[in-house]
């Protein structure tokens, strides 16, 4: 089956931080919660990466690592590759969208990789749910998939 990605993906407004809620388990990711994603133009075209993350609680030491992106369909903009140890460059597919662009979604065509992202710490119980509904129609093993435990937003009162 293969798998789409979303029409048209504004890069401008991808950028900036986004929370991971849940993820296929990663051995780069083992261990950690409180996980982000900041990206961030730079002036060749490309994508700044930064990946934050803190190892057994948020007590734990603060791990970071830094790769770039590139768009390889201008067409869409939804479909990079990622670098973080050069030269191995991995699939970054934007298959859902949030319409304001408060969460998205990123796999690719084999499946072995998905993120659910979101621009707050906690996602709508809903909308998750709506989206792992999606993914299991996209032919993806839904079982698979790991919540990202995320700090809660303090309110101030």
């Amino acid at each position: 089956m293969e798998l789409k990605t979303v029409d048209h993906v504004d890069v401008q407004r991808y950028m900036g931080t986004w929370y991971e809620i849940a993820k296929f388990p990663q051995r780069f990711e083992k261990g950690m919660v409180g996980i982000t994603a900041e990206y961030s133009l730079l002036p060749d075209g490309k994508v700044s990466v930064l990946n934050r993350g803190y190892k057994g609680d948020f007590n734990g030491e603060m791990k970071t690592i830094k790769g770039k992106a590139r768009v390889v369909d201008p067409k869409t903009n939804a479909k990079l590759k990622v670098t973080f140890f050069w030269p191995f460059a991995g699939n970054y597919w934007i298959i859902e969208l949030g319409k304001d662009y408060e969460y998205a979604v990123v796999g690719e065509a084999s499946r072995k990789y998905l993120w659910v992202l979101s621009r707050s710490p906690q996602m709508d119980g809903d909308v998750y749910d709506g989206i792992i509904g999606r993914l299991r129609e996209k032919g993806f093993d839904v079982s698979k998939l790991e919540k990202n435990h995320q700090k809660p937003v303090e309110k101030v009162t």
